[in-house]
């Protein structure tokens, strides 16, 4: 196998089974656990957000902004882990569903609207 280059989600996603695997934790990331981890830590990438403003989400302090990133992180962690364990491309993945979303939403008719593609 070609070894992938580094910062590279391949990469990473190596990392991460490494990282299992000298735990012997590979045991535990079942398809189901994955997805339950990942939601919590997606709950939890909401939480320096509660009560915010909307103006003041975009100018989060340091230790906000800190928060932000170490669960972004969590949550990328978790996704790499899931579609590992499933054998799917995250990147082909979102590339697909950015294709469908190109066809649900045209540019020409939903710019400017936050409404669902099913309310126009």
């Amino acid at each position: 196998m070609k070894q992938p280059p580094d910062n590279s989600i391949l990469d990473l996603a190596a990392q991460l089974q490494k990282f299992a695997d000298e735990r012997d934790w590979v045991q535990f990331h079942t398809p189901k656990n994955l997805a339950m981890a990942l939601s919590v830590e997606a709950a939890e990438l909401a939480e320096p957000f509660t009560w915010l403003r909307p103006e003041d989400s975009d100018s989060l302090d340091p230790k906000q902004l800190a928060a932000v990133k170490q669960e972004l992180g969590d949550v990328l962690i978790y996704t790499i882990m899931l579609a590992s364990r499933l054998g799917i491309d995250p990147l082909e993945a979102a590339y697909e569903k950015l294709k469908i979303n190109r066809a649900k939403y045209p540019a020409d008719q939903v710019r400017g609207s936050p409404k669902k593609y099913t309310e126009y």
